[in-house]
């Protein structure tokens, strides 16, 4: 059952959520698969996602096998303006993303690449994504350590030749600084509010996609974080 939320938190999406759209949902691509495998001990590994309105990313990476946790949040400013209100202006350097903690043994770096490519961003458009503009929404990778870093790389420039997309690749990779959990009405999300508009119009979609593009990845319960 969908879990109401506070009348504050209800007042804050009412008045600065993720923007609606009249438009049809973003379709789906199979990214390639990369030449560049991860090659990642035993152990939980954590890992940095910007890729639009974090409801969406965080939805999708809720649904992948291996993956342990994931949290919404604000990456590339500072602690002053890791909030919504003030990230939702556009000019703090925070972009919405998303912390994913996950078990390389079940899940690698370069298959969370993949299936980010495949039906979370597009990773032509510049500081946007579906019908959120602005610089808080662009699609960034932020590797949290060097081999992160170098299989990012390898797979940025494989898909600039792969001609899966007919225009420039722009993803950028960033540099990690500090992550800022979002509002606690934000985690969770999909799972809390399935029938939203936005979430039918635009994310569903993406675990739809994720579930037929890679089955063998896909996991049918939604992960729900402590939070």
């Amino acid at each position: 059952m969908m879990r109401v939320l506070p009348i504050l938190a209800a007042l804050g999406l009412a008045l600065a959520g993720c923007q609606g759209s009249a438009a049809s949902a973003e379709e789906i691509v199979r990214a390639p698969a990369a030449k560049r495998i991860a090659n990642e001990e035993a152990g939980l590994k954590t890992a940095v996602f910007a890729g639009g309105c974090f409801w969406g990313v965080e939805g999708v990476f809720s649904h992948v096998k291996g993956v342990k946790a994931a949290m919404s949040g604000y990456h590339g400013g500072n602690a002053a303006t890791a909030n919504y209100k003030a990230t939702s202006s556009g000019v703090t350097e925070h972009a919405e993303a998303v912390r994913i903690v996950y078990d390389p043994m079940v899940v690698r770096y370069d298959e969370l690449l993949r299936i980010f490519f495949s039906v979370v961003a597009d990773p032509t458009l510049r500081n946007r994504q579906g019908p959120d503009v602005g610089a808080q929404y662009r699609a960034a990778l932020v590797p949290m350590n060097a081999e992160q870093r170098a299989v990012a790389t390898a797979y940025l420039k494989q898909m600039q030749v792969s001609g899966v997309w007919d225009k420039p690749i722009v993803t950028g990779i960033e540099k990690y600084r500090k992550f800022y959990p979002a509002e606690r009405y934000h985690q969770d999300f999909m799972a809390k509010n399935p029938r939203h508009g936005y979430i039918l119009r635009w994310d569903a979609p993406k675990v739809v996609g994720l579930k037929k593009l890679y089955p063998d990845n896909y996991r049918a319960t939604y992960l729900r974080d402590a939070k």
